[in-house]
């Protein structure tokens, strides 16, 4: 009993153990904080490292592969249809220009399979998809450069055609499969990896609050007691260590939640529209290539035409649409939106974009977007009204000329308003990145040396109380 009473005396009953208590409790809540506050910059920026320097980038090579793949298609079908018969009756432009765009396309391809193949270390799925794409790229290469061998010979139309058959075959049969599963598997494991840090912050900021509350109640209970005991109105030390403290802790909690606003601003508001943007560009190099296709071999034309369409459904999709009435109701569709910009009356990649406008220009460019995409889609119809009136060599030569008016022409501006409009976004996204990494590494640091040197004050402001009991 009386050790009890020894023991009680010693650390509560006695002024000096209750200053020592209180101190003790005060610093300890202050440097706990402080500690999760370091901790949750050191994991913010790690967040916004991985999110910059790994998820993003393999999202946006594995979607920028599915749009070479696509584009050195097109560009060999493009070849094929502008070579003439061994190089007599070549169309210059045209073929100069397929000529360069296919090797930029497999020069891209072979250094985004290099790129994804170190990305997917260590994911098994990842992997093995990456080495059935590089192996079946090397096989479509060895087709279509047997196709175009053949093309230089005289005579040797059909047997090109034949090889081109085989190689498209394998791009649409596995290379692009294996391309979108590459896109979707980098992109949710983007997505799990925003999720988890959403949640962890969400979770910090709860700590913070209630770490902080408790830490003023404490640094309060510490200057009335010591105003109750020794008659003074405030003490300097304790003050100034709880003002350190309140920034601290308001300083804290606006970092983190800003944040978990900027990682949901630049995943969702921004990528979100980059990795839709990106489809649709890819989408609209096949759909591209689908019309190539199509002038290429009239045996296959019943497959390409709905091709075309399906791909075109994909980008903007318009219910119980055919070729002969998507322009008409693709004409209504967008008055519709252009009177009610909420009346978004068809679906597809240009849909998910303007449901999620969110940035300055955006509207505008996703608006020219499609507007230019409109202009295409028209200029498919005459491609295919020139055919029907017999007029073969003049709808390849409207299909593939670069001058103004033509649909390369016109397939060009759609691409350039595509780019912008992408680039609205890839800017935004790396703005918020920037912003983020700035809170990380430029906020929650000076919190944490607010907090240590409101413990420093702490322990000042009670040292000459303490002294008087020597």
């Amino acid at each position: 009993m009386a050790a009890r009473a020894a023991l009680r005396r010693r650390y509560w009953a006695t002024v000096p153990a209750r200053l020592r208590l209180l101190r003790a409790g005060t610093v300890s809540l202050a440097t706990t904080l402080a500690l999760l506050l370091l901790l949750a910059a050191l994991a913010a920026t790690g967040t916004w490292n991985a999110v910059a320097e790994r998820d993003a980038p393999r999202t946006t090579t594995a979607a920028d592969l599915n749009l070479a793949l696509n584009d050195m298609d097109a560009q060999a079908a493009n070849l094929l249809l502008s070579s003439g018969n061994a190089g007599k009756g070549r169309l210059g432009t045209p073929y100069d220009k397929a000529y360069g765009f296919y090797g930029e396309a497999r020069r891209e391809i072979g250094h985004d399979l290099r790129a994804l193949a170190v990305a997917a270390q260590g994911d098994r799925a990842d992997e093995r998809t990456v080495e059935s794409l590089t192996d079946n790229f090397a096989e479509y290469q060895e087709r279509i450069g047997r196709a175009l061998e053949n093309d230089g010979r005289s005579g040797g139309k059909a047997a090109a055609l034949e090889d081109y058959r085989t190689a498209t075959d394998l791009l649409q049969g596995q290379l692009l499969p294996e391309a979108r599963t590459l896109v979707d598997s980098n992109n949710s494991a983007f997505n799990r990896e925003y999720a988890e840090a959403r949640s962890t912050l969400a979770a910090q900021l709860a700590a913070v609050v209630a770490l902080g509350a408790l830490l003023l109640a404490a640094l309060g209970v510490l200057q009335c007691y010591l105003t109750r005991r020794f008659h003074r109105i405030l003490n300097p030390g304790v003050l100034a260590a709880t003002v350190c403290a309140l920034l601290a802790v308001i300083l804290g909690t606006e970092a983190l939640s800003a944040s978990a606003e900027h990682l949901r601003g630049a995943r969702r508001d921004a990528f979100d529209s980059v990795v839709a943007l990106s489809r649709a560009r890819a989408i609209a190099y096949d759909a591209n290539a689908d019309e190539s296709r199509w002038l290429l071999d009239p045996e296959r034309r019943y497959q390409y035409g709905p091709s075309f369409l399906a791909k075109s459904q994909k980008l903007y999709g318009i219910s119980g649409a055919t070729l002969s009435n998507y322009d008409a109701e693709l004409d209504r569709t967008w008055q519709m939106y252009e009177a009610d910009h909420d009346d978004l009356d068809f679906t597809g990649e240009f849909e998910r974009e303007l449901a999620n406008i969110t940035f300055p220009g955006e509207r505008a460019a996703a608006e020219k977007t499609v507007e230019t995409y409109a202009v295409y889609q028209r200029d498919d119809r005459k491609i295919r009204t020139l055919v029907a009136q017999g007029q073969e060599r003049e709808a390849v030569e409207f299909c593939m000329d670069w001058q103004p008016a033509t649909s390369n022409a016109h397939f060009a501006e759609w691409m350039t308003a595509l780019g912008e409009l992408t680039d609205i976004n890839r800017d935004h996204f790396v703005a918020a990145v920037r912003a983020g990494r700035s809170e990380a590494t430029g906020l929650l640091p000076w919190t944490c040396a607010l907090l240590l040197t409101g413990a420093a004050l702490t322990l000042l402001g009670l040292r000459p109380r303490l002294a008087e009991f020597r």
